[in-house]
């Protein structure tokens, strides 16, 4: 599958991104994928590519565009134990930097974007996040109920907060189907259980599932958290959940 770099003016700026899709001059649906919180790098774009040979348009964007083009900080190939809590530790104030009113004028920019490409076709689209992408997912469906038709999360992160307009408080607003997929550390399950009664709450079509014998990533490669078996299992769940929501051409 080709990948484009791309450039997407925002209102802050100009995102820098990439794009997977099939090269057959046809229309596919759009699917924006948002990364986790070690950025856009090899490990995304394998993920992007794998979208796309199932026949959808994947934009990636940078993040943390507004410290900088991707990678924002040097990332080694292999992210292992004893060097992930030092780059979380330099990735956390961008993270805390990225606020909700960010991430809504991005979702804007991006979901413009994508319908505005001749390669994607008129119809709803899908946000998958990974880690604290996950929330941003949630975000951007609740926030766009009539261009969003499917929402996957997998090892989410801050989708159940204290705060007012913490994720889980906006489902009320979502159309789109929604499949969680948990690492067994992600959340107690008291706290599974507040976000299941959210969604129940709200009439969402949906699925939390924990995948058994994971942590924190295990959909990542390229860090010590990865579990193939799981990452299958993530793929098992989520092209079907694509392929009920979204229209093919």
């Amino acid at each position: 599958m080709p990948t484009t770099t791309l450039r997407i003016p925002t209102p802050d700026g100009q995102a820098d991104a990439f794009a997977a899709f099939p090269d057959r001059g046809e229309r596919h649906p759009g699917v924006l994928l948002y990364m986790d919180a070690f950025g856009v790098r090899a490990e995304l774009e394998h993920k992007a590519r794998e979208l796309a040979g199932h026949g959808y348009y994947v934009l990636v964007p940078n993040l943390y565009y507004r410290h900088g083009p991707a990678p924002v900080i040097e990332l080694p190939e292999h992210i292992g134990e004893e060097v992930r809590s030092a780059l979380i530790t330099q990735l956390m104030p961008l993270i805390e930097a990225h606020t909700t009113e960010r991430v809504l004028r991005d979702a804007d920019a991006y979901l413009s974007f994508l319908s505005s490409q001749p390669e994607v076709s008129a119809g709803p689209v899908a946000v998958i996040g990974y880690c604290w992408g996950a929330a941003l997912a949630m975000r951007t469906a609740a926030a766009h109920p009539d261009q969003v038709a499917a929402v996957a999360g997998f090892h989410p992160g801050f989708l159940v907060t204290d705060a007012p307009d913490s994720p889980h408080r906006l489902v009320s607003h979502l159309t789109a189907e929604v499949h969680i997929g948990l690492a067994e550390n992600d959340m107690s399950p008291e706290t599974i259980g507040e976000l299941n009664q959210a969604l129940d709450a709200a009439g969402v079509e949906y699925a939390t599932e924990v995948y058994p014998g994971t942590i924190h990533g295990f959909t990542m490669s390229d860090t010590d958290a990865f579990n193939p078996s799981a990452l299958r299992h993530h793929w098992d769940r989520l092209l079907p959940l694509l392929d009920r929501t979204l229209t093919h051409s």
